[in-house]
C-alpha cells in the first residue's frame, strides 16, 4: 500500500477491514494507528484532506485478497489467542504492528535483495514519483496523498520534473511539426 497508493506508515498500520472494499476497489483514509504512552490508538486523521478515499489498481486489490486469506488463516491457527482489532496488517495473533518492528523488518527485505538502504517513508515517494512519472496531474497526486495543497506535493516531488519537461518539450515538437 505504501508503493501502490502511498500510504504513510500509520495509514497503513491503522488501515482496518471496514474501510477497505476490495469488490469496488477502494479503500478510505481516516485515520492513522500511532502509540501514544505505550499503547495502540487509532488516531482520527489530521486534515480534511487527510481523509480521503482512493481508487486501487487492481493488482493491490488481488495482492489485498491474498493477504487476507493469509490472514484467515492466521486467524484460525491462533483461535482463542486472536485479538481482532480488525486491522488489515496484524502481527499473528491479529494484534497491531510495531512501526518500529516494520521498519526493522523492511531493511532487512531491502538488504537481503541487495538494495540501497531507503527509509519505508520512501516508498510513499516512489509512489509519488512513478505517478508524476506517468503524467497523472498534481492535484490527483495531491489528493491520493492526502496532502493539503498541490504546491506541497510540487515542491517535495520536484525531482520528477526535469524528465517530464524533456517529455512535455517531445510532445511539443510532434504537435507543432506534425504534418496536416
Amino acid at each position: 500500500m505504501a508503493v501502490a497508493i502511498g500510504l504513510r506508515q500509520g495509514e497503513a498500520l491503522g488501515l482496518k477491514w471496514d474501510a477497505v472494499d476490495l469488490d469496488a476497489g477502494v479503500l478510505r483514509v481516516r485515520a492513522a494507528l500511532q502509540k501514544i504512552d505505550g499503547t495502540y490508538r487509532s488516531v482520527e486523521s489530521k486534515t480534511t484532506k487527510s481523509r480521503r478515499t482512493i481508487d486501487l489498481p487492481p493488482v493491490a486489490v488481488a495482492s489485498l485478497r491474498r493477504h487476507k486469506a493469509r490472514q484467515n488463516e492466521e486467524r484460525l491457527r491462533a483461535g482463542a489467542a486472536w485479538q481482532d482489532w480488525g486491522l488489515v496488517f496484524t502481527t499473528g495473533i491479529g494484534t497491531p504492528l510495531d512501526a518500529t518492528n516494520v521498519g526493522h523488518y523492511f531493511h532487512r527485505i531491502i538488504k537481503q535483495a541487495d538494495l540501497p538502504r531507503i527509509r519505508f517513508h520512501d516508498l510513499r515517494h516512489t509512489a509519488a514519483s512513478l505517478l508524476l512519472a506517468q503524467g497523472a496531474h498534481p492535484r490527483l497526486v495531491m489528493e491520493i496523498l492526502g496532502h493539503s495543497q498541490t504546491a506541497l506535493t510540487m515542491n517535495t516531488y520536484s525531482h520528477v520534473m526535469p524528465t517530464l519537461h524533456k517529455e512535455v518539450a517531445a510532445e511539443m515538437e510532434a504537435i507543432l511539426t506534425a504534418q496536416c
